[in-house]
């Protein structure tokens, strides 16, 4: 058996150290918040005595021939993020966790990923930072990729410890940290609607598509949507906050009977105007927090059909409050599924790299809070007629400065060329310049849709605050 000496502490005046590969798998779900099933997970470890560091998770590739070079990816990601955030990984500890396929057992499962660890251990090792520990978890029970020894790891594997009994959880209860049932549990309360009434919601989103589309392509209508999006999501946020308490099991099912499918069609397609999806961005704190969370929550739940690539707003909005308030596994779960709704969605990208680096989340709060008392003011400098044709979104003044948009020359199909000029973008956003990727500039990658039958406009309007600069990391 590999003997390995980890220690994390869920808070500083405590130090658990994990000596053996039972250990570690036992840890997994603490330093996840949740137990990450179909998935890959790296976590990185620094310094002698083998303090955790940053840890990545993705979804294990259904096509084993991704596996050499999504290996090479992932291991790229977490060294290269360990270094901007903390120092070079000393070492790293890989997780395979996969339940066994039908007419599988669980030592096939292994097996069946055994080329996935020993490149993941290749590419580590390529990069000079060995892999100390590769485990795979299946059915309960845990294996080591790097042990041969049969006497300790034999070949059906050795049985996960009960819940609760080891040391690992009594100092996780100790500090608060919770485990939230499986990955699968927590996507579940994201993923669209598999019921009948997933066909009305349809019906809606097809029938206010029909109807907004054109108004979101013209520059006067756009305005009148965001305006009347952000009023309704303010009553249904106020709806959703004066509904009796239910159990937690049932919370979700309450919410989605408060809410209509018009409503949910309207907002679902206000939230693709990048504009407004940042102004909702704004509720992202004190009495707002709760229940925007709970609505982009059930507006993520009802794109269904072939609207399931407009989830990544609502996705990514959950993320971003899930984030902000601390709740960083829910805020990766989100933004993740964010991510895979839409690969390219900037604003998902860019927070799901914030958040798997460790940022704090008070840089970008602030630069809203700004922008919210920036317009507030400016409101009440205005007149109704001028604040009546001004759409909403953020504008120069302190915090932000006026920047050259992206979408300058570029000519939506079906839709007005926009007008050239200049757009405000928050100073800490604006500092990252260009994508590493393409060198293009911050939201150059998005492009509006062709709008046609079942297929409304998504992620129109200009930048917004938000840059790209990504990497392929976490989950």
């Amino acid at each position: 058996m590999n003997k390995s000496h980890e220690s994390t502490g869920p808070s500083d005046a405590q130090e658990i150290t994990l000596r053996s590969p039972a250990e570690l798998a036992d840890a997994l779900p603490y330093l996840m918040g949740f137990h990450p099933n179909d998935s890959v997970v790296m976590v990185a470890l620094h310094g002698g005595r083998g303090r955790f560091g940053g840890r990545l998770r993705l979804g294990i590739p259904h096509d084993a021939r991704e596996w050499t070079p999504v290996a090479a990816q992932l291991a790229q990601s977490l060294i290269v993020g360990s270094e901007k955030r903390d120092s070079r990984p000393d070492a790293i500890v890989v997780f395979l966790c996969q339940d066994p396929a039908e007419g599988e057992t669980a030592p096939e499962t292994m097996e069946r990923l055994r080329p996935l660890a020993q490149s993941l251990r290749t590419a580590c090792g390529a990069l000079d930072v060995p892999v100390l520990e590769a485990l795979c978890i299946s059915d309960g029970r845990y294996w080591s990729y790097c042990c041969p020894d049969g006497r300790c790891c034999p070949a059906e594997g050795n049985p996960l410890a009960l819940p609760g009994t080891t040391v690992m959880a009594a100092a996780a209860a100790y500090a608060g940290i919770q485990v939230r049932g499986s990955l699968r549990d927590m996507e579940s309360g994201l993923t669209p609607w598999r019921t009948p009434a997933a066909a009305e919601q349809e019906s809606a989103l097809d029938s206010a598509g029909a109807v907004m589309v054109a108004r979101i392509l013209d520059a006067d209508g756009r305005g009148e949507v965001a305006r009347e999006t952000l009023a309704l999501a303010r009553r249904l946020m106020d709806r959703l906050r004066r509904a009796p308490a239910v159990s937690p099991g049932s919370a979700d099912a309450r919410d989605d009977c408060l809410i209509g499918p018009d409503e949910a069609a309207a907002l679902i397609l206000g939230l693709q105007d990048r504009e407004t999806r940042d102004r909702a961005a704004e509720w992202m704190e004190g009495d707002d927090a709760e229940s925007a969370l709970r609505l982009w929550r059930a507006l993520a739940r009802r794109c269904v059909g072939p609207y399931v690539e407009h989830s990544a707003a609502p996705l990514a909005l959950a993320g971003w409050v899930s984030w902000s308030t601390g709740d960083e596994a829910a805020a990766r779960v989100a933004l993740g599924l964010a991510l895979r709704a839409d690969p390219d969605y900037t604003f998902a990208q860019l927070l799901h790299q914030a958040c798997n680096q460790g940022l704090d989340p008070e840089t970008l709060r602030r630069c809203l809070r700004g922008e919210r008392d920036l317009r507030q003011g400016r409101v009440a400098e205005s007149t109704p007629a001028e604040d009546a044709t001004r759409p909403p979104g953020p504008r120069p003044g302190r915090g932000c400065r006026s920047v050259p948009g992206p979408e300058q020359g570029q000519k939506p199909p079906g839709g007005p060329t926009p007008a050239r000029g200049r757009r405000p973008v928050c100073a800490p956003a604006r500092k990252q310049g260009r994508t590493r990727a393409t060198g293009r500039p911050l939201g150059a990658g998005h492009r509006p849709n062709v709008p046609g039958a079942r297929r409304p406009v998504r992620d129109v309007g200009r930048g917004g605050r938000f840059g790209a600069e990504t990497t392929r990391d976490g989950g």
